[in-house]
């Protein structure tokens, strides 16, 4: 099979060709000045997009590293903690928290909606023996997002410790590790920032560090140690083990292009094409997803498949028929979603994943107003009213333009032809003949 034409998929989603290029960039040792120098770059540019003072860390591999260091970093045996779940990537979560020996207690709700932070706060009131608390910031695979913003300060002022994972959120949705008073934040830079798929961002605060050194089974001398790259690298100047230097460049071009577009204009971007996107599913007559636009992430599209029809099926068509990737329900539902991250959630690319879905779903049956959706997602994203047609033919006069034109490219014809022998309008083509 040949590649797609466009990926609009969950993420990796596409990267630049500056992103690309930097990824291309030449391997060099890794305590080389130039490479140490990027490296540090890297890092505050990371802190920017974080928008915390804490102490950032670059581990080297795909965000489910950073995620597993830091609920091993945090959790002891016996630790009461609170893990809300509303997708897979949540309940994911709470199996790594039991297996770490945690006390496990969690809010769950159906994976079409959020915990709201009223349940959260009266759950931590009710059990203030509660000492970490873990929440998915945007579930990617529901197309859903809980509220990191009032759930934050809920937890850190009841001395409750917070983990996030902000995976698919960081740079396409607003996010204040600072002012949210969030402790350990996890990104990934292959979702919204549109960068390599190869990296953990990680921003721990110093209460997070706090406890972390305190804890005896926290992961050291292993992959897996965040206490490894404060000591060793921000205490030294030694990296713990070798970084990836080609995913250095390709994540610090990612994260130059955010901030030199601006962290605000990025993330209205992405809702604005998040909000065209699900606008044009609507008008198609296909049902969103997430139980309320509310709550609805501004990275996907989820959309419920309709009736008779399985996720995979409709996504394996929509690649197979139209060179379109998307991306199936992951264990939510069957749903399918329509990426929009990064370089993805800008132009007709939206409109492109809207039309091969609707297409698609059609072929198999479904009942779509293709035409429609595209139509309310186009005049969302050109920021108009529908645009009506400048030519309106009255009744009565439907042909007569059309007929002005013919008469029109006659007479060119005759006089172009004039003169020419043996041509239609030459002084002897009557003469000769046919």
């Amino acid at each position: 099979m040949r590649d797609p034409d466009f990926t609009l998929a969950a993420g990796p989603t596409a990267a630049s060709a500056r992103t690309l290029a930097a990824l291309g960039s030449p391997i060099t040792y890794h305590y080389d000045p130039v490479f140490l120098d990027a490296f540090r770059r890297t890092e505050a540019k990371v802190g920017q997009l974080f928008r915390t003072k804490n102490e950032v860390i670059l581990m080297q591999g795909e965000a489910i590293l950073g995620l597993e260091a830091a609920a091993r970093s945090l959790v002891r045996p016996g630790m009461p903690v609170l893990n809300l779940v509303s997708g897979p990537f949540g309940k994911g979560m709470g199996y790594w928290l039991k297996n770490f020996g945690a006390d496990l207690h969690e809010l769950e709700v159906p994976y079409d909606q959020a915990v709201a932070p009223d349940a959260v706060e009266r759950y931590l009131d009710e059990h203030p023996e509660t000492e970490l608390l873990c929440v998915v910031h945007s579930e990617t695979p529901s197309g859903t997002f809980n509220d990191c913003a009032l759930i934050g300060p809920m937890a850190r002022s009841r001395g409750v410790l917070t983990l996030v994972d902000c995976v698919s959120s960081l740079g396409g949705m607003p996010l204040d590790a600072d002012s949210w008073q969030l402790d350990v934040c996890v990104a990934g830079p292959q979702k919204c920032l549109g960068g390599p798929p190869g990296m953990s961002l990680v921003a721990v605060s110093e209460q997070a560090w706090a406890a972390i050194e305190g804890n005896p089974v926290a992961p050291r001398a292993s992959f897996l140690s965040l206490l490894d790259w404060r000591e060793q690298w921000h205490g030294r100047g030694q990296f713990p083990y070798t970084p990836s230097v080609c995913d250095i460049h390709g994540v610090e071009a990612a994260c130059d292009q955010v901030l030199e577009e601006g962290l605000e204009a990025s993330i209205a971007r992405h809702e604005a094409a998040a909000r065209a996107c699900r606008a044009g599913a609507r008008e198609m007559g296909l049902r969103l997803w997430p139980a309320s636009e509310d709550i609805a992430a501004a990275c996907v599209t989820a959309v419920a498949v309709p009736g008779g029809l399985d996720h995979e099926v409709v996504r394996d068509h929509v690649r197979e028929h139209y060179g379109v990737m998307l991306s199936s329900g992951q264990g939510a539902g069957n749903l399918v979603r329509i990426g929009h991250m990064g370089p993805t959630a800008d132009g007709l690319k939206p409109v492109v994943g809207l039309m091969a879905l609707g297409r698609s779903l059609a072929d198999l049956g479904a009942t779509v107003r293709i035409g429609a959706g595209v139509e309310t997602a186009l005049a969302l994203l050109a920021g108009t009213a529908p645009v009506i047609p400048r030519f309106r033919p009255r009744p009565g006069l439907r042909h007569r333009r059309p007929q002005r034109r013919q008469a029109q490219r006659r007479r060119a014809r005759v006089r172009w032809n004039a003169g020419r022998p043996g041509r239609p309008g030459s002084p002897g083509a009557a003469a000769r003949g046919p």
